[in-house]
């Protein structure tokens, strides 16, 4: 897969099958989406391509609404690899692209950009400034020869907006699980690791604190949760805890990401992890004392990894 953050960066002498969106979460109703632009594309022996913004739209559209990430830049990029397309273009959205009319946005990037033969999109897909674009509106280019349209069927549609809200109301139940089920692929939580106060270390739990990279990043319900990354080729597994650290800090200042590893001892301290989230084992709870919460941490790391043993 061939990332292109600029559109002048596309081969124009390559015809495309490609399809328009954000894909947050790239869930089980996107990645049909994307199959079918993949097997179109290799029917007609051209590159199957995603079209899509960075940053979100509703970020510049409506900046005072809470946004609720289901994945940062990073991690849609990473799952987006693995999917079989030829070609990702990210389009930065700002105020220049928000006023762009659907007119100027099917010429220009559309057939001049990324040199369509086929556009899949769905049935109500709006485009351009002010949401003049619409499949009615891709037809009209369609019979003039420009491009052919494919309609993603009403109900495939509708399935791809309920996922995504059932998927939010999941994750931010920590309802873990059932998320990756309508994902399916585990959630995950990811960023650069930090120095933190290493109280871990002291009760034999030593942790890497996770700063994420992107703040509208939807978040599960404080807890722990089993966790697995890759890092360097090795697929590490361990246990992670999100939430205010009630045993350490008085104060709710900022909500904290630790993770754990079994068995392992190297320092990765500025190392990006993706952390895969698989179950939660219990919400977060005080203790009265460091040392009444290293007897439930022993707990958890047994949950944990009777968990991994068993699934």
């Amino acid at each position: 897969m061939e990332l292109h953050k600029q559109l002048a960066a596309f081969p124009k002498h390559q015809k495309t099958v490609l399809t328009i969106g954000t894909f947050d979460g790239l869930h089980l109703g996107h990645q049909k989406i994307l199959s079918t632009v993949c097997s179109q594309a290799k029917q007609e022996g051209l590159a199957a391509v995603l079209l899509t913004f960075h940053p979100h739209p509703r970020r510049v559209l409506f900046p005072d609404q809470p946004l609720g990430l289901i994945q940062t830049q990073e991690e849609k990029l990473s799952r987006l690899a693995a999917l079989g397309l030829d070609h990702v273009v990210v389009l930065e959205f700002n105020a220049q692209l928000a006023q762009q009319t659907a007119a100027e946005f099917v010429e220009e990037v559309l057939i001049k950009g990324l040199n369509a033969q086929s556009i899949i999109i769905g049935y109500d897909h709006q485009f351009g400034h002010d949401r003049q674009g619409n499949l009615a509106f891709l037809r009209s280019y369609e019979a003039k020869g420009c491009f052919e349209v494919m309609e993603i069927p009403v109900e495939q549609i509708d399935e791809v907006y309920i996922s995504s809200s059932k998927i939010r109301k999941a994750i931010a139940q920590g309802h873990i699980a059932q998320a990756n089920a309508y994902l399916g692929q585990p959630y995950q939580v990811s960023g650069f690791v930090s120095r933190g106060l290493q109280n871990g270390r002291s009760i034999g739990y030593p942790t890497a604190n996770v700063q994420l990279t992107e703040a509208e990043k939807i978040l599960p319900a404080d807890g722990v949760y089993a966790v697995s990354s890759e890092y360097n080729g090795t697929t590490l597994f361990g246990m992670m805890n999100i939430g205010w650290r009630p045993t350490i800090e008085e104060a709710k200042i900022e909500r904290k990401i630790e993770v754990h590893f079994f068995d392992f001892q190297s320092d990765i301290y500025e190392a990006y992890l993706a952390l895969s989230l698989h179950e939660r084992i219990r919400p977060e709870q005080k203790f009265a004392n460091l040392e009444a919460l290293k007897a439930q941490l022993k707990k958890d790391e047994l949950a944990v990894k009777t968990y991994f043993q068993t699934t």
